[in-house]
């Protein structure tokens, strides 16, 4: 399932700071960047339940906020892109 995860990190300090790299770092691992606090993550139920537990464990939820949202296995049909940045398909071809 396509998931796509937002986040918001509060970097007026040092902790904010360190917080933001990591939560970029965790989703790096499981997708895609596609802003700069917005990626798209390619997983099954069981990634998906390590990732949102990874990323809850680092946040500050007094002053950050996470969101998720479920695209589910039919999201090439929910996802259009216009703009900078070319669009990319996790599940296409990948050369090396």
């Amino acid at each position: 399932m396509m998931v796509l995860i937002t986040y918001d990190v509060q970097t007026t300090s040092p902790e904010g700071a360190k917080r933001l790299r990591s939560i970029s770092k965790i989703c790096q691992n499981y997708g895609q960047r596609v802003q700069n606090s917005v990626f798209e993550c390619l997983v099954d139920p069981v990634q998906f339940k390590q990732l949102k537990t990874q990323l809850e464990d680092v946040i500050d939820p007094k002053t950050d906020s996470l969101r998720y949202y479920m695209l589910g296995a039919n999201w090439k049909r929910k996802v259009e892109h216009v703009g900078a940045k070319e669009g990319y398909d996790p599940e296409g071809l990948l050369l090396l």
